[in-house]
């Protein structure tokens, strides 16, 4: 990515001088994304051009995830899930992890034709991977003081960590069968399957300390490809009764399999799909498989900004210029409102794999990790520093794993401010990016693991008063990013306002 250095001056003008700037209070609504997206993108759709679509695919889904559940009440069996940790002592897995060096290394078991190994696989039901977790924060206040946060609400990084725990327990529920194989099957396998990615979530309905009730986490595999798999999860609220009711949340987990030798890909158990229903949810997992690659192709990183969004930042570039700002607003760099926090990974947080928990860097990424705000470097922290008041969970807009987390390595977090605004339902919104850095302590080595992207509002109070501005093209990008994000989030919840 071009990067033209933190000079004094703000961002050169991106539209060309025929070009007339724009009004000093222009915006770019929700609906004009869909008009200056790319739409060339060989064949495929605009991969954000509908949040109507998205919305619509929310409703879907919810309904067909409801319909399925109740139609195979009787078919599915155990909804246990996997064990977060390796039940081997961490002094054993060393001791395992040396003689294997010393022992000569097995070939790898990864077949050359994914398709034809994956054919004799035997073929899983979508309701086989079925599995639940309850969290009784209505019935059980001890249980819903770990959960608890300053506030009086709930803790979303925790939330986010047994949704991912769950969603890894319902791929291996996928790969090795029954609950009841689950365990006894780990050991004898030679895969893992780890996060890809981690779709856009939205809070559907707003959940307060006065309105906290028991909540069910579900999900179940919706898509198979050769080497991946697509999670659908939800979360729902539970009446007395312990009745399944309003939906709270919900969202998708890309998973991959992968030979745990070679570390290259393997093959997933195939779907057997009979019902309508089923049917439905496949080819939509399949079209949001192409839509993420879409997405991939329109990324700022890849092709340049659009005629309207260069207009925009010619028209930030002319609020803000030569230290200048609307009157009762205060302009911040965007350079002055990243946060830093060194951890090191321990062993107590490993997964089945002895490699951190995918959930856990989730949590690390969200306010958990510092809930006093002594170190204030990342997620919620620096959200709720930049607004000075606190905030509550609005979207995960995009999380994505490029490489696992090593036991005994140190984990570099940078919180960035990308985007902020205040509209009518919400009084301050602000989009933050976390990026996870891990690097060897014997070589100093540094590489990038994760991208979390979030979101956090209030919903009361004063407008926002402070803003956060771009000063070189590649923050200006990262601007735009966050701008595209916080878009797609209205609509998609005004729609549902309006439904």
């Amino acid at each position: 990515m071009l990067h033209l250095g933190r000079s004094r001056s703000f961002l050169r003008p991106f539209s060309p001088p025929f070009i007339a700037p724009l009004s000093r209070n222009i915006s770019l609504s929700p609906r004009a994304y869909r008009d200056v997206l790319p739409t060339n993108l060989g064949g495929l759709d605009p991969p954000q051009a509908s949040p109507s679509r998205e919305q619509v695919e929310v409703d879907r889904l919810d309904a067909l995830l409801t319909r399925i559940r109740d139609r195979s009440e009787g078919n599915r069996g155990s909804s246990s899930l996997l064990s977060k940790r390796s039940p081997s002592l961490w002094s054993e897995t060393l001791h395992s992890a040396h003689n294997s060096k010393i022992a000569e290394p097995r070939l790898g078991t990864v077949p050359n034709d994914l398709k034809t190994e994956a054919a004799s696989l035997p073929a899983r039901r979508m309701y086989d991977s079925y599995s639940h977790l309850d969290l009784p924060f209505a019935s059980d206040p001890t249980f819903l003081d770990q959960y608890t946060n300053a506030q009086g609400g709930i803790r979303t990084g925790k939330l986010m960590e047994q949704l991912d725990w769950l969603a890894g327990s319902i791929s291996y529920k996928h790969c090795l069968g029954p609950a009841h194989e689950m365990e006894r099957g780990m050991g004898k396998r030679s895969f893992y399957l780890v996060t890809a990615a981690v779709d856009r979530l939205d809070m559907l309905h707003l959940m307060t300390p006065e309105n906290i009730t028991d909540l069910r986490l579900s999900g179940q595999v919706i898509y198979v490809g050769r080497s991946s798999m697509e999670v659908a999860v939800r979360m729902e609220r539970l009446d007395s009764n312990g009745k399944e009711g309003e939906t709270m949340m919900l969202g998708r987990f890309s998973m991959v399999c992968r030979d745990a030798i070679t570390h290259k890909a393997y093959p997933v158990n195939p779907l057997i799909i009979t019902t309508e229903d089923e049917k439905t949810l496949y080819a939509m997992g399949e079209a949001h498989k192409v839509r993420k690659q879409a997405r991939q192709q329109s990324s700022l990183t890849r092709v340049c900004p659009s005629a309207e969004e260069s207009w925009v930042l010619h028209d930030l570039f002319l609020k803000y210029n030569d230290g200048r700002a609307p009157e009762g607003i205060e302009r911040v760099w965007m350079q002055d409102t990243k946060r830093e926090s060194l951890l090191m990974m321990h062993p107590q947080d490993r997964n089945i794999h002895s490699k951190i928990f995918g959930g856990h860097l989730m949590r690390l990424a969200d306010k958990d990790v510092h809930p006093t705000l002594v170190a204030p470097q990342i997620g919620y922290a620096n959200a709720s520093l930049f607004t000075r008041q606190p905030l509550r969970f609005l979207a995960l807009d995009g999380i994505s794993f490029r490489l696992p987390v090593d036991i005994g390595t140190v984990l570099r977090l940078t919180s960035t401010i990308c985007h902020t605004k205040s509209d009518e339902h919400h009084r301050a919104i602000v989009n933050v990016w976390v990026q996870a850095d891990v690097i060897d302590p014997s070589t100093g080595e540094e590489h990038t693991t994760n991208d979390f992207y979030f979101t956090w509002c209030r919903d009361e109070g004063e407008p926002l008063k402070r803003m956060v501005v771009p000063r070189t093209y590649k923050e200006a990008m990262i601007w735009l990013e966050g701008s595209r994000a916080l878009a797609i989030g209205e609509e998609i919840r005004g729609l549902r306002r309006a439904n």
